[in-house]
């Protein structure tokens, strides 16, 4: 891989914030490729680091492309693409890549994913996955020297990733990602909430389960998982387009109080609305097994996965 000539971005579906960005145009440029998909957590929270390079070396060459290709089929509608494009500050230019055109030309598996190329056009780094942001840095720094431009503060950018951006409690988080639907679901366990072992959920209540999510057909339905992690995230929406639904979040069978996350407050009211990753939890003190429940106040919710941090 690397070495290799970067692919063509032009069978990119759509671009946004920018005009399509030709090879031509890139050449002389160093270049930034990063994978990503509006609803991935482990993406959002190498965000601050993408934004801070973008930020930091624009004037000295570097170009940052955001490739996004979707994971649910919701994030291939364009209009949730801008929207969340727009709420994460993602302001480089975005390819939309909704066939997966772009991710088969670079052999790619991974979101997100990292590609740095040269000013001739060579991909000469690849991360996948969080981290690495030291390394990354020293390489773009490097690649804008052979490039030519060595007139740029060599520190290293400061980041602090903030809200849902930041960095995951590694030593505590003991919880895997876990898909609802049919076609990736996995650790169901049909007994009562209280029954469950560390990273099984259930559903209770009148539930369609589909491929990609489950969605509630009456209301009262709840969805309950035990974990263990600082942070509970829920991947959701609603069945029906512009439609909302309150939902009500409990811990261990109590309102989350300080444990709160960004879309719920200490009571544990919130709302789902458009398809996307809300953060339910977020504790500050010790970490320990857990029972997270949540329950939707009214039908057409559609729940699609548990991530954690």
């Amino acid at each position: 891989m690397l070495q290799q000539q970067m692919p063509s971005l032009g069978r990119a579906s759509a671009w946004l914030n920018t005009h399509p960005l030709s090879a031509a145009e890139l050449r002389g440029k160093v270049v930034l490729i990063d994978f990503w998909t509006y609803t991935c957590i482990n993406w959002r929270r190498t965000l601050p680091y993408v934004r801070a390079w973008a930020d930091k070396y624009r004037d000295q060459g570097l170009v940052v492309v955001g490739v996004h290709t979707p994971e649910f089929s919701f994030e291939k509608d364009l209009d949730n693409v801008r929207r969340e494009a727009e709420e994460q500050h993602v302001d480089y230019p975005i390819a939309v890549d909704t066939d997966y055109s772009i991710w088969r030309a670079f052999d790619n598996h991974y979101w997100p994913a990292l590609y740095l190329i040269d000013a001739q056009g060579h991909i000469r780094f690849h991360q996948f996955g969080e981290g690495e942001y030291e390394r990354t840095e020293r390489v773009i720094q490097q690649l804008l020297e052979e490039s030519g431009r060595t007139d740029f503060d060599h520190t290293l950018a400061a980041v602090a990733g903030r809200g849902a951006e930041a960095a995951a409690d590694w030593r505590n988080l003991q919880s895997p990602e876990t898909y609802l639907g049919h076609a990736l679901g996995e650790r169901f366990a049909a007994k009562e909430p209280a029954s469950l072992k560390v990273n099984q959920w259930t559903l209770l209540g009148d539930w369609t389960r589909k491929d990609e999510s489950v969605v509630l057909n009456q209301a009262g339905g709840k969805v309950a998982y035990r974990f263990h992690a600082r942070d509970v995230h829920l991947i959701m929406g609603t069945a029906t387009p512009n439609a909302t639904v309150r939902f009500r979040v409990r811990i261990d069978g109590q309102p989350p109080g300080a444990a709160h996350g960004l879309d719920v407050d200490e009571s544990g009211e919130g709302e789902a609305g458009s398809p996307r990753m809300y953060q339910l939890i977020r504790q500050t003190g010790p970490i320990a097994n857990r029972l997270f429940e949540i329950e939707f106040l009214g039908p057409g919710a559609a729940v699609y996965d548990f991530t954690f941090g």
